[in-house]
């Protein structure tokens, strides 16, 4: 992200209202290797293609903002790996972490993994320090420490079945996990933070918040969440594309201040649940318009959201999710063009 792209992120946040809104889009390892010509598994292992996948989307589409930017990543595979999971990295599917705690026994027994020597976090930060000028070179800054959310590693570690039985069934082990889980999400992006002193955001992504309720929500999730975003950046980013109306009325008392959602909910309605406290970033369907749909379809689904809008503060337009795979270079610039001519 460049420092102009960065400055006007953050006056979107503060509730500036822009002559023109912005566009953004998460990236990674499901859009980017297959759309710049290469498969997944050439992507995470070779650090030259994983850069120029990078830089080619910020020269096709220099006006969007994209983020984390640059992401580092080993899929699903990044944390997990840390607490000693087996990992399955097929050579162009996305690549799977499988679960290491049997019983709930087993929690107790856990050792919070060494961050700056476990898994595969030595290689993430490695790739970003080996690539760190040719960024810089291209105008571009390190902006986001990037992390899966606790009880997201806490479904790797345990099994999303399993681990959403024993919220119920075993409330304080699964606390004790989620505690354990998030000292060591502390250590990690703080490691990330010391690393890179332009980092200046934090990015979680935590679907598993939308799956269960509100009081399992405050227990397990919003005391977390809240200590990891108060580790002191301007832009404190949560991804959750599953259900969010259990969580939305606290992601600012959380520390939230930039939220993409699923494209099920609308912008009006988010905006009243959080009290338009939170910059919202999306929310066209990810796969059935933009990647599945032609131009035509692109550009009236994007219209009409535009149009039923109430209120233009707080919007970064984009799809509800990450970028699915599969989407072509028209889809995104119809999708860019719609918004940048819309009269707001």
């Amino acid at each position: 992200m460049t420092d102009q792209q960065w400055e006007t992120l953050k006056k979107i946040i503060e509730g500036e209202k822009p002559d023109t809104l912005p566009v953004g889009f998460i990236i990674d390892c499901p859009w980017l290797p297959n759309w710049a010509g290469m498969n997944i598994l050439d992507y995470f292992s070779n650090d030259e293609l994983w850069l120029n996948a990078n830089l080619k989307a910020l020269r096709d589409f220099p006006e969007v903002i994209f983020l984390p930017g640059f992401w580092s990543e080993f899929g699903m595979c990044t944390e997990p790996s840390a607490w000693g999971a087996k990992c399955t990295f097929p050579s162009n599917e996305f690549p799977h972490a499988h679960k290491i705690l049997n019983s709930i026994e087993d929690i107790k027994n856990l050792k919070v993994p060494k961050v700056t020597t476990d898994g595969l976090l030595p290689f993430v930060l490695n790739r970003l320090k080996l690539a760190q000028p040719k960024i810089e070179a291209s105008g571009h800054k390190i902006r986001f420490a990037v992390a899966r959310g606790p009880l997201n590693i806490a479904s790797f570690l345990m099994g999303t079945t399993e681990m959403m039985m024993a919220l119920m069934m075993n409330p304080d082990e699964v606390e004790e996990l989620v505690l354990k889980i998030t000292q060591f999400l502390k250590d990690w992006l703080t490691l990330q933070m010391e690393t890179f002193p332009t980092i200046d955001g934090i990015f979680l992504l935590d679907d598993i918040i939308g799956f269960v309720g509100e009081p399992e929500f405050l227990r397990f999730g919003f005391p977390y969440f809240k200590q990891l975003f108060d580790l002191g950046v301007s832009v404190k980013f949560l991804h959750n594309d599953s259900k969010c109306e259990v969580s939305a009325p606290h992601l600012a008392n959380m520390g939230v201040n930039l939220f993409n959602m699923g494209f099920d909910v609308h912008f009006n309605d988010l905006k009243k649940l959080t009290e338009n406290k939170v910059t919202l970033f999306g929310n066209i369907p990810p796969r059935d318009v933009l990647a599945s749909g032609n131009t035509e379809d692109v550009e009236k689904v994007t219209r009409k959201m535009l149009d039923s809008l109430e209120d233009f503060s707080r919007i970064v337009l984009s799809c509800g999710g990450g970028m699915p795979p599969g989407v072509k270079n028209e889809n995104i610039q119809v999708f860019i063009d719609t918004v940048k001519n819309y009269k707001i």
